[in-house]
């Protein structure tokens, strides 16, 4: 992806690309919270009413199927543009490279809140959440939602079951 075909696709110039949005790291991210978010609302997603369903589990059971379900929704959303960034990775762009390196700093962040409202329940060990922290990190890895929805053709109701039962498991 370069600027200038962008502005060609979307039918105004380079310029204006760079002055609305900004250069390719710019677009990219913008497109990405907007797919993330689902919407152009500015209210982070900690504060959503789907994060805080997860935030509120009173126990790993609530918290796995939640999760799961929050996941499966951004990931419909996501997972497509996700799928094609990922599958060749940065390929030596540092745009592309800085791109990937920062939402997976995000998601590491949002899967951490997430599981605090259960470890503050003592439904988790404290001596385990930096492990608890690392199981979800992988089991929602993007990766893994596009190798079994995209690549083995599974619903992403099927996802949602297998990673609700996944993140049951890793934190029991």
């Amino acid at each position: 992806m370069t600027i200038s075909r962008l502005a060609e696709t979307a039918g105004v110039s380079p310029q204006t690309v760079y002055n609305s949005v900004g250069g390719k790291a710019e677009v990219i991210k913008a497109v990405y919270d907007v797919m993330l978010a689902g919407d152009e609302d500015g209210t982070p997603m900690s504060e959503r009413p789907e994060f805080r369903r997860v935030t509120g589990a009173t126990d790993v059971t609530s918290y796995a199927a939640a999760y799961a379900a929050w996941v499966r929704v951004i990931y419909d959303r996501v997972g497509p543009l996700l799928g094609v960034l990922l599958a060749h990775g940065p390929g030596g762009d540092p745009v592309l490279a800085n791109f990937v390196a920062t939402i997976d700093s995000e998601r590491r962040h949002g899967n951490t809140n997430s599981l605090r409202g259960v470890a503050e329940r003592g439904q988790l060990p404290s001596h385990q959440f930096d492990g608890a922290v690392d199981a979800v990190w992988t089991l929602t890895a993007p990766e893994v939602y596009d190798r079994l929805v995209r690549r083995c053709g599974w619903a992403s109701a099927a996802y949602e079951r297998w990673l609700t039962t996944q993140l049951g498991a890793a934190l029991s």
